[in-house]
C-alpha cells in the first residue's frame, strides 16, 4: 500500500490533481498497485480555513506519507497578506525545507506531437530532452530578508548564501543523473559577479574529477538563458542554484510548447513531492480549461523516483505521448486542425490509453 498525501492547493490545483489521481488509480488497477490517497489543505485554501498556509496537520500527513502530490499554490486573493502568511512563502518553501527536498528535477521534453506548439522553429526545438536540476533549499529564497527605513524611503535586503555542503550534494546528485542519461553536465552560475557563484564553480570543478565519464561544462546564467533559445539541443543535464533554476525552467518550458507540460519532482528526503511547474492560473480556474498533463507526468515521476516502478511510469508517459500524437489538445496547446479537450476529458483519455 502506497500512501500518498494529496494537496490540491489553490486555483486550478483542485482541477488538475484529481486527474493525476485518476491516472494513478488506473495504473494501480492495471499493474496491481494499491494506493491510499489522503487529501489535506495547503496554501491559500488552508489560510482560509485555519489562518495559516501550512497547517501542522498537513505537514504531519506529508511526513507520514510515502509521497506528496501537490497542485498549485497562491493567487491574487492572498497577495496582500503579511509575507510569512502568503501561500508561496508560508507553505511551499517551508514544505520543501521540512521534508528536506533539496533537489528539484524538471524534465524539459518536447513530445513529437507538440513540435509545432513551440513558438521556436522546428529545427531548433526538435528532439529537445533536457533535465534541469535545481538546488531547492538554499540561496536567496531562504536567506535572511529584511527591510529598513532610510532618509529617502526604504532599503530591502535579501541574502544569497550557499555552503560547500549544499553545493556538493546537489552537484553529486546531478552527476549521477548525467551518468544515466547522455553523460554531459552543464553547471550554470554567475561566477563573474557573485561570490556564492564563485564557490559554486570551484566546488563543481573539484568534484568533476570524480566523474571522468561525464563531460562537464560551465556557463553563466545570462548566456544559458540565451542558449536555451538559440540551441537547446546542446544541453543534457543542467545543474544550478535555486533562483537561477526557477527562472531557467520557466523559460525552458516554452521549448515544450507550454508550461502546462512541465512536470516536477522535489526529492532528497524520505518523502518526495511531485507537482507541475506552473502556477495556480486563477484566470482559468473552474473553467475546465487547465492542462492536467504536467501533473499527470509528475505522477509518473512519483512512480519512478519514490516507488521505483519504472514500467508503470513509462505506461503513463506512453499514454500522454499517444494522446498528443493523435492531436488532442487543451486550450494552452491548441492549434488549427487539432481536437480540443477540457481538463477532465484529457484525464479520461490518458486513462483510456493506459487501459488499452
Amino acid at each position: 500500500m502506497y500512501k500518498i498525501a494529496v494537496l490540491p492547493g489553490d486555483g486550478i490545483g483542485v482541477e488538475i490533481v484529481p486527474e493525476a489521481v485518476k491516472v494513478l488509480r488506473a495504473v494501480g488497477k492495471k499493474f496491481g498497485m494499491e494506493f491510499e490517497f489522503t487529501e489535506a489543505p495547503v496554501g491559500g485554501a488552508a489560510y482560509d480555513i485555519c489562518g495559516y498556509p501550512l497547517p501542522d496537520a498537513t505537514l504531519d500527513l506529508c511526513r507520514r506519507s510515502d509521497a506528496v502530490l501537490l497542485g498549485a499554490i497562491g493567487g491574487p486573493k492572498w497577495d496582500n497578506l503579511p509575507v510569512h502568511l502568503r501561500p508561496e512563502l508560508g507553505a511551499l518553501l517551508p514544505l520543501r525545507k521540512e521534508l528536506e527536498l533539496y533537489a528539484n528535477l524538471r524534465p524539459c521534453i518536447l513530445f513529437p506531437g507538440l513540435l509545432n506548439a513551440s513558438t521556436l522553429k522546428e529545427e531548433v526545438v526538435s528532439g529537445v530532452d533536457i533535465l534541469v536540476i535545481r538546488e531547492l533549499t538554499g540561496g536567496i529564497y531562504f536567506g535572511e530578508k529584511k527591510r529598513e527605513k532610510t532618509p529617502d524611503g526604504e532599503k530591502a535586503t535579501d541574502t544569497l548564501s550557499y555552503s560547500t555542503y549544499e553545493i556538493e550534494r546537489i552537484v553529486r546528485f546531478a552527476y549521477q543523473a548525467a551518468r544515466k542519461r547522455r553523460g554531459t553536465l552543464c553547471s550554470v552560475d554567475k561566477a563573474n559577479v557573485l561570490e556564492s557563484s564563485r564557490l559554486w564553480r570551484e566546488t563543481v570543478k573539484r568534484l568533476a574529477g570524480e566523474y571522468p565519464d561525464v563531460e562537464t561544462t560551465y556557463m553563466y546564467v545570462d548566456n544559458c538563458s540565451m542558449q536555451l533559445i538559440r540551441n537547446p539541443g546542446q544541453f543534457d543535464v543542467i545543474v544550478t542554484e535555486n533562483m537561477f533554476g526557477d527562472i531557467l525552467t520557466d523559460e525552458a518550458s516554452m521549448l515544450t510548447g507550454s508550461i502546462g507540460m512541465l512536470a516536477s519532482a522535489s526529492i532528497g528526503g524520505r518523502v518526495g513531492l511531485y507537482e507541475p511547474a506552473h502556477g495556480s492560473a486563477p484566470d482559468i480556474a473552474g473553467q475546465n480549461k487547465a492542462n492536467p498533463l504536467a501533473t499527470i507526468l509528475s505522477a509518473a515521476m512519483m512512480l519512478r523516483f519514490s516507488f521505483d516502478r519504472e514500467e508503470e511510469a513509462v505506461a503513463i508517459e506512453k499514454a500522454v505521448r499517444r494522446v498528443l500524437a493523435e492531436g488532442y489538445r487543451t486550450p494552452d496547446l491548441m492549434e488549427e486542425g487539432k481536437k480540443l479537450l477540457g481538463t477532465i476529458e484529457m484525464g479520461d483519455l490518458v486513462v483510456e490509453y493506459i487501459n488499452t
